[in-house]
């Protein structure tokens, strides 16, 4: 009778562990922001987990390798999409000629004393040369805009190298709850 006992739960223990590197390596990952370019929302050393194969969507927080840092990840927001103008003007973002308000930037613009814009004025025409974000790629910006190395500098991200999609923070304990 003992053995029987061992050997359910030898047998749980097996299955439960086979569960977890399924869903852990299938459904979500662990993800570590490095870094101050996605402040205040994102703080250097917070963990997360990211769903990977889920839908991106304009606003989204997303992980993708590096471009300029092999072996490294970027956290940033998603902003373009295919086919989307971007532009900034006057610490004001606009997508396709219409005005968006970024909720999740108030709060750090509230701190800022200089009198200096949060996101510089730019258009992905006076970047790259072209109006669109191309079929197939992603606009992204970190939060922290005057000191993101993110898509003014570092280009566009291809779709296919989105490792997940950023949606609840872990760790500090004081920080738990769903990403903005």
């Amino acid at each position: 009778m003992r053995g029987k006992e061992i050997a359910k739960t030898v047998l749980l223990y097996a299955v439960m562990l086979c569960a977890v590197f399924a869903l852990r390596h299938y459904v979500f990952t662990p993800v570590e922001a490095i870094g101050d370019s996605m402040k205040p929302n994102l703080n250097d050393g917070e963990r997360m987990f990211g769903l990977k194969h889920a839908e991106i969507n304009r606003f989204d927080v997303v992980t993708f390798p590096a471009p300029d840092d092999p072996g490294a990840d970027y956290v940033k927001r998603v902003i373009g999409l295919p086919g989307d103008t971007v532009a900034y003007k006057n610490d004001q973002l606009y997508i396709n000629g219409k005005k968006y308000d970024e909720p999740y930037l108030d709060e750090y613009k509230g701190k800022l004393t200089d009198g200096q814009p949060l996101t510089f004025d730019f258009d992905l025409q006076g970047l790259f040369g072209y109006e669109k974000v191309p079929e197939g790629q992603l606009f992204v910006l970190g939060d922290n805009r005057r000191i993101s190395k993110d898509g003014r500098i570092i280009g566009m991200i291809n779709q296919k190298d989105i490792l997940t999609n950023v949606k609840f923070v872990f760790w500090p304990i004081n920080r738990i709850g769903v990403v903005d």
